[in-house]
């Protein structure tokens, strides 16, 4: 079974939209290895900080059927795709990468190229996978953390987010 990473972000009603899709998330999968949350500045327009996290877990479905139901569940929680592409949400799920293939079956590149462009998608990847090489790169997501433009690291700022 291969095991899947997946980024969380929101940035209306921060909280309480990340714990729902933690909770749709176990839901559809089980049990679930998160990292940390952080706050982050908005990247690409003026809005809101966001809280961010990874998500991983192992699944026996296809990626072509993991997709759609990312985006399943950023529409059950009022997810609104009419805006800019890049603004405010109340839930942004990514699929990161599925294994270590490298696919763009499902209609999405993976693995997904934001896992080195930013720092809210690499830091918590580095912080729950340290030693699991990018698929492509071949080279730790701890080793692509450590050499990650130190301005962005210290953007990221971890908050003390009581799961019960």
């Amino acid at each position: 079974m291969p095991w899947v990473w997946v980024s969380i972000g929101s940035n209306i009603d921060r909280e309480h939209y990340i714990r729902a899709a933690v909770t749709a998330l176990r839901e559809g999968f089980g049990e679930l290895l998160l990292s940390s949350v952080y706050e982050t500045p908005s990247e690409g327009f003026d809005g809101d900080p966001f809280y961010n996290l990874v998500v991983g877990f192992p699944t026996e479905l296809p990626v072509e059927q993991l997709h759609p139901l990312m985006r399943e569940i950023e529409d059950a929680h009022g997810r609104v795709r009419s805006g800019p592409k890049f603004g405010a949400r109340t839930l942004d799920i990514d699929l990161l990468t599925y294994g270590d293939e490298v696919t763009d079956r499902g209609g999405k590149a993976l693995p997904r190229d934001e896992i080195e462009k930013y720092a809210f998608v690499l830091g918590p990847l580095a912080e729950v996978a340290p030693d699991e090489c990018h698929p492509q790169l071949g080279v730790s997501y701890q080793a692509l953390w450590e050499a990650f433009d130190p301005a962005a690291r210290a953007a990221l700022r971890r908050v003390d987010f009581d799961w019960d």
